[in-house]
């Protein structure tokens, strides 16, 4: 599925110098553009946030990290003219209008990158014209910094704007290349995975208090061992199950507690949950899709 990997990308003044117009106001605008500042990416008078409505929003990422804002209407198709990439950071409801709106404000060879769920490169184009698309589908972790981010374009992209679009969402966490095809797979594995990690650790948090820890002791001890597992993987470089091999003694607990899992088919349970995700990413598609026609 990954055509390649791009962790390691280095940041070029010609990235420095880009505009980056961003539409929408909500929780993934701003973490691109935290990421894009706190790191000193792009200075924050070369980004600009507009929305449909909510101008006190707007004035609140104003006064936070700088950037320019205007919604009115004038002031907004000002600033989306001018960038060299437009972030289409919208709820997937609101993305048609906005993209109608876009049409007539995209400068000729400018960018369009969407975080938006499920919405198709060829909906984009029909939408907004023949313009060069990103489609990406990062996850809540980008908040952070650690995010997770499936990334595939359109034909009319540049090299340069496709190694523009991996800078910007690598100011958020980790970005790799996928086929379009296969966007609905990272949406089922890492755009909602953040939600699978959290009832894992619901349940363990729950087992520690039921086994007598106060909720403060189960809470923290669970943080730290999912924490400590994911870098376990992330610094050895080991496989999930070479390691979980390592800590399984025959006859020990954690022997006993895998063979309790198996009995109830949790890796089963986890594999149909994520391939049910992934479908329904493509039903969502599929209905912004007929809805935009």
């Amino acid at each position: 599925m990954i055509l390649m990997d791009n962790r390691h990308t280095h940041i070029t003044d010609s990235f420095r110098s880009l505009r980056i117009g961003i539409y929408g106001a909500g929780s993934m605008a701003e973490a691109i553009i935290r990421g894009l500042t706190e790191k000193q990416l792009i200075a924050p008078d070369r980004i600009a946030v507009v929305n449909r409505s909510n101008t006190e929003r707007l004035e609140e990422m104003q006064r936070r990290y700088g950037v320019a804002a205007d919604n009115s209407p004038q002031g907004k198709s000002r600033l989306l003219q001018a960038a060299d990439i437009v972030l289409l950071a919208v709820k997937p409801k609101d993305a048609a209008g906005a993209l109608a709106e876009l049409k007539t404000c995209l400068r000729p060879g400018a960018l369009l990158l969407s975080v938006v769920a499920g919405l198709s490169i060829a909906t984009m184009q029909r939408i907004a014209g023949p313009v060069p698309v990103v489609r990406t589908m990062p996850n809540t972790s980008s908040s952070i910094g650690l995010g997770a981010t499936g990334v595939c374009w359109s034909e009319e992209t540049s090299a340069e704007q496709q190694e523009a679009a991996l800078h910007l969402l690598q100011a958020v966490g980790y970005a790799t290349v996928v086929a379009e095809h296969d966007l609905n797979m990272v949406t089922g594995l890492s755009g909602s995975g953040p939600a699978y990690v959290y009832y894992l650790m619901e349940a363990m948090i729950a087992a520690g208090v039921d086994g007598g820890l106060s909720a403060e002791q189960a809470r923290e001890l669970t943080v730290q061992t999912v924490r400590g597992a994911a870098e376990m993987v992330r610094l050895t470089g080991e496989e999930p199950a070479a390691l979980r091999r390592k800590v399984t003694s025959p006859g020990g607990t954690t022997a006993a507690a895998i063979e309790t899992l198996e009995q109830y088919q949790f890796q089963q349970a986890l594999r149909s949950a994520i391939h049910r995700a992934e479908a329904r990413a493509q039903e969502m598609g599929e209905q912004i899709g007929r809805e935009t026609y």
